[in-house]
């Protein structure tokens, strides 16, 4: 969303505050409610607000903050609101947007932040297709020591707080909702921190928070129904590097990369001690995640009560030790509870259905060698105890590999094709299993209640209906995760010309197409696909504009631009002697030989980590495309993805030149209208592919998602 609005240029009334840049409040008071356009300065330790002292409320209900004009999410800058240390500060009601943080406070005990809405902050522009994933697209939240997690924005970010309230916040489509760091004793509860493109809350070494209540939908990336569900390290609620004893319950975190993801961090890897220990997750819905419901690694928690459905895993639990998970229901993932390495760990009361492998317990036979943590900590696969559970329609109820001393009794199993798959395995004792009907009602124990927590609010937050629907509702373009609010077409497969008209119930009909011959439909219902037949002459230029006719009509459109390159793509092997990085002129010679594959290619498009064409090794090939193309007038920008080094000439003049290794990064260069000659040089060095060239229109900087440092 564009920011248009300007300042009201309304007189103060008494005792009142206007907003304005530079502003220092440092006792209670009441901000001029209006709409005001406050650009922010570009530093983290500078903003538009700054609050300091004592017992400072700032009632700014009714007050919109604007950071951004017309530019893309990926240029919003500054923060709005800094609180710099204090106790009791209190900051209630006001709308922030537009900014790369809403609000940042260091150092403040016994902080309230009520109310706000801190929606549309920063986020990057992603590169994942439909039909295949960027690596550029990839997080890494693993470090933090540094700061390193201020390079992504947020909506609210806590370093350092201590005790205090977030609540009835809304922090929807940015990267980050909510950030913790080194911030204990907080309740946060009652928030909507959903659709964001990183994170609905994340938490690095914060302990002994309460999170309850909360909606956490559809924070991912990384997916792409029937094509790829990777989430790219997303997640609705993530818990790094020593954050211990928190309560997380009763939230909905549905549709994530992860649901929950958990790791020790660091520290533990390094030195085998510590981990991100006595979390109780309980009653929480963590269903259709691009990847895992729960991740819980190198750690020990209790897992209670929770639904995990639809999941590619509902509960990785790799090197996880001294975890119970009890009382949960685990439907239709593909592994229910998977847990490599882990000691020690009580599976108990849970209810397993339509699970292809309901439980998967092994070792592998070869630890990493460039890990600390297995030279500190026996981690071979031992001592499990499963029982009580309920194995109904799954291909297999328990598969063991490797893994010593399991007690597996009192569990029930209902169409269950094979109950116990178990290879290398000692010490398994089973007893007291059963078969039990299909009918047969399964409760969990009493139990479950007593490691209830206390509500901080009602029961459970109620499923939203778009919580409820399965991973096919998960959309996913180059800002974000779509949130069915407002229309939107959106390729069926990987056809852009096969579309689908997405978003809330109603009526739509054609208002006008360019470039376009015939459309398979010109009017019909939120739901329907359309065929689109491009002009000939389009080259790669089309565009439709639909109207949503059901009140509010709503325009919304699908525009479309590749334009036609055809590339004549010429493959070659290097070797020491033809190295590009240190023999560029044997290099040189060796594209001007003869190579070991020619193609002609209608895109420049390649992303694999085993070579899709077969003719390729795996590592040390290379690349020389030619092409041609003609743009109508205008400026454009020439876009690469690569991984390890690119090249790109035009009308004979280099204009991207990335020729030392690097993984995947985005270059750009401009171009007007014309016709133009291009070429393109690419080598690949060893592991990742990945080399993408496209014009786009206008001047484009993008560079995508910050990268690990």
């Amino acid at each position: 969303m564009r920011f248009g609005l300007g300042c009201l240029a309304v007189a103060p009334l008494a005792g009142q505050e206007v907003p304005r840049a530079g502003l220092v409040i440092t006792q209670s008071v009441r901000l001029r409610p209006g709409t005001y356009r406050l650009p922010a300065p570009g530093s983290r330790d500078s903003s538009v607000i700054v609050v300091r002292g004592d017992g400072v409320t700032v009632d700014a209900r009714g007050v919109t903050l604007l950071g951004a004009g017309d530019s893309d999410p990926d240029e919003y800058a500054g923060v709005a609101i800094r609180i710099d240390g204090g106790h009791g500060v209190r900051i209630v009601g006001a709308r922030i947007h537009g900014y790369r943080f809403g609000v940042i406070a260091r150092g403040t005990r016994g902080l309230v932040l009520d109310g706000l809405d801190v929606s549309r902050t920063w986020k990057p522009r992603l590169f994942s297709l439909p039909e295949h994933e960027s690596l550029v697209d990839w997080l890494s939240f693993h470090h933090n020591e540094h700061d390193e997690w201020l390079r992504y924005g947020a909506g609210i970010y806590l370093e350092d707080v201590d005790s205090g309230d977030v609540k009835n916040v809304t922090g929807e489509q940015g990267m980050n909702g909510l950030m913790l760091v080194r911030s204990d004793h907080l309740r946060i509860w009652d928030d909507d921190f959903s659709f964001n493109s990183g994170l609905g809350i994340g938490l690095y070494r914060s302990s002994e928070n309460d999170i309850q209540h909360n909606r956490l939908d559809y924070d991912i990336r990384g997916y792409s129904h029937k094509f790829y569900h990777r989430g790219q390290d997303s997640a609705g609620l993530l818990l790094f590097e020593q954050s211990s004893r928190n309560i997380i319950a009763y939230n909905s975190v549905t549709h994530g990369g992860d649901g929950l993801f958990l790791w020790a961090g660091q520290s533990t890897m390094d030195s085998g001690t510590g981990g991100c220990n006595d979390n109780l997750i309980y009653g929480n819905n963590f269903s259709y995640a691009a990847a895992n419901g729960i991740e819980v690694t190198f750690s020990r928690n209790t897992i209670v009560g929770n639904h995990v459905d639809g999941n590619d895993y509902g509960v990785w639990g790799g090197y996880s030790y001294g975890t119970r998970i009890i009382g949960n229901d685990i439907q239709g993932n593909r592994s229910g509870i998977a847990i490599e390495h882990g000691q020690d760990n009580e599976i108990a009361h849970n209810y397993f259905f339509e699970d292809s492998t309901a439980i998967s317990l092994w070792a592998d036979s070869v630890a990493p060698s460039d890990w600390g943590y297995p030279k500190y900590r026996d981690i071979r696969s031992r001592r499990y105890t499963v029982t009580d559970n309920l194995f109904s329609a799954a291909r297999v109820a328990v598969r063991l590999s490797a893994t010593e001393a399991a007690r597996i009794e009192s569990n029930y199993w209902s169409q269950v094709d094979s109950t116990l798959v178990a290879r290398d395995t000692a010490g398994i004792a089973l007893s007291a299993n059963a078969v039990a009907a299909t009918s047969q009602s399964f409760s969990p124990v009493a139990a479950l209640d007593q490691m209830r927590p206390a509500p901080l609010g009602g029961a459970a937050v109620p499923l939203t209906d778009l919580a409820l629907r399965g991973r096919d509702a998960v959309i996913i373009d180059e800002w974000g995760p779509y949130d069915w609010l407002i229309p939107k077409l959106w390729p069926v497969d990987k056809d852009p010309t096969h579309l689908v008209i997405l978003g809330p119930t109603g009526n739509w009909h054609l208002l006008s197409d360019r470039g376009v011959a015939t459309v398979s439909r010109d009017a019909g219902r939120v739901g329907d696909t359309v065929m689109v037949r491009p002009r000939g002459d389009s080259q790669g230029d089309w565009t439709l504009t639909f109207e949503l006719t059901t009140s509010p009509h709503t325009e919304f459109a699908y525009d479309h631009f590749e334009p036609a390159v055809a590339w004549d793509a010429r493959f070659f092997v290097w070797s020491d002697s033809t190295d590009p990085r240190s023999k560029p002129e044997a290099f040189q010679t060796l594209l001007h030989s003869a190579p070991i594959l020619s193609r002609r290619e209608p895109r420049l498009d390649y992303e694999w980590y085993a070579p899709a064409i077969k003719a390729l090794p795996l590592e040390r090939w290379a690349l020389d495309a030619t092409g041609a193309v003609d743009l109508g007038p205008g400026t454009y920008s020439i876009r690469t993805i690569s991984d390890d080094a690119v090249r790109v000439w035009v009308d004979g003049r280099i204009v991207i030149d990335d020729w030392t290794p690097h993984e995947s990064a985005v270059d750009h260069a401009v171009i007007t209208g014309g016709h133009h000659t291009l070429e393109v040089q690419y080598y690949q060095v060893d592991g990742w592919t990945e080399l993408r060239l496209d014009i786009v229109r206008g001047v484009e900087t993008s560079i995508g998602s910050p990268g690990p440092h």
